[in-house]
Order: C-alpha cells, then structure tokens, then sequence
C-alpha cells in the first residue's frame, strides 16, 4: 500500500491556502484550524511546490489574484497536476466572471471549486468546509498534535506535595499534552491535578488535568496528562492556534 493511500486515512490530509487574503486568513482559516483541519499559508508558489511534492495528498487553494499573471497560474496549475495527480486543488478569485470560473472547472478541471472572494465570506466557509468534508480530509485523526521537544517555552508547572514542579512539554493537543521533569515527581495515574500552569511561548494557560499514563524513554519518565471537561472553551482555542503556529513554523523550512 502507497504512502498516499495511508496517509488520509490515518493521518489526515494537509490543506494549503496560497496568497490567502486578510479575510480568508481571519475567516475561512481561523475556523479550520479551530474544527482541527491542518492548515499551513504561504506566499511563494514556487517553494510551495516543495512541499506538495512531499505531501502528495494535499489540497491546495490558490489566490489567482497574486503571485503572478492568470495564465501563469493555468500553467502552473496543469503542471502540478500531470505531475502529482494526487493533489486536489481549488481557486480563489474576485473575478467573477463565467468566462473564467468555467475555465477552470471545466477545462483544468480543479476538483476544490472555484471560489469568489466577493461574495459572502461565510458562505464561502461553508463551501470549503463542504469541500474538505466530501474528500475526507481529517481522515481518522481527531485531534492535531504538535511536538514541543525542541520548544524550549513550552513549559508545565504543576502544585505537588507543598510545591511546585517544573516540566518540558514533548507535544501538546487540545486533549492532553506529555511531559518530562526535571525530577521525577512519581505522579499517580488516574490522579487529579488542578492548577496547572502551561506555558505556550508567550501565552501562560491554567487548567487541570488527569495522569493518564507514563512511560520511560532513555533516563526519563514521560508523564501523559489528559484535560478534564472543565478546561476554559478559550484555552482550547489558544492551544489550536498555537499548535497551527508551531506546524507553521516547521513548514515554513520547506515553503521560505
């Protein structure tokens, strides 16, 4: 079985927007990265194209309106797809008129639609959302994960025993996040924790969670913490969104 077959399924897909606008940035992506979609930017269509070669099941939207010429981008559309017919891609625009939306649905046949940039931003959600459902993005990934082992703020600070007990966070997502200590604390699993503090680059984040598990890897002892129900509905927006910037920044190593 191909890598490509794996993938969506288990991993899900990664979407792409390239030369997004403000509003689709503040709209359309701030929501899928809130409904747990793996959502990365860039404004360099010829970097961008490394990526896609590595994740070849992608869906990419692409602003036609920058970047370059309009029959640049039929160029470079057509070749992306002869050369990784795996990819899906879809179009934004403000030109509206039939002329071009048909070209492109019809005679470069994207599969993601042909979206108008003046119409209704919400609506024109909705029509992503409908889109990445149909191909199944998310795949059976529920939640996204991103790895802080190299994060050096990404730090957790727990009450225990009449102190204080200080952690690195080896990944974080909005249902838990692991973690080593600089003296092993002995946690109990299935053991309440309240109070946490968790530090997010510059974000300091309070929440309680339980110890679901541990495991030793080399001479540490990585603790597996779950977040109660009670977590605050905007310290889960604030890990998304640092979660996105962290994946961000790891593929930008590949886009810039």
């Amino acid at each position: 079985m191909s890598d490509t077959t794996v993938q969506p399924e288990f991993e899900g897909r990664k979407v792409f927007f390239l030369y997004p606008t403000a509003s689709v940035q503040n709209q359309i992506i701030t929501e899928l990265i809130q409904q747990e979609y793996e959502v990365y930017t860039s404004k360099n269509h010829a970097h961008t194209v490394r990526a896609l070669k590595k994740y070849t099941d992608s869906v990419i939207f692409v602003n036609i309106d920058e970047g370059q010429s309009e029959e640049e981008w039929e160029k470079w559309l057509n070749t992306l797809k002869n050369s990784l017919p795996n990819l899906q891609f879809g179009v934004f625009s403000s030109n509206t008129s039939d002329e071009l939306r048909d070209k492109y649905l019809n005679e470069i046949k994207i599969s993601c639609g042909f979206m108008s940039l003046k119409l209704d931003m919400s609506k024109t959600t909705e029509k992503v959302f409908t889109v990445l459902e149909k191909l199944n993005v998310k795949g059976r990934r529920k939640y996204i994960r991103a790895s802080t082992v190299d994060e050096p703020t990404a730090t957790i600070n727990i009450p225990f025993g009449g102190s204080y007990t200080n952690g690195s966070i080896k990944d974080i997502s909005v249902v838990g996040f692991s973690s080593t200590f600089d003296q092993d604390p002995g946690f109990r699993k299935n053991s309440l924790y309240k109070d946490m503090q968790i530090r997010l680059k510059t974000m300091l984040l309070k929440v309680e969670a339980v110890m679901f598990g541990s495991r030793k890897s080399n001479n540490d002892t990585i603790y597996v913490f779950l977040f109660t129900q009670r977590i605050d509905p905007e310290v889960r927006v604030k890990i998304r969104k640092y979660i996105q910037q962290n994946l961000q920044s790891k593929m930008d190593t590949l886009i810039h």
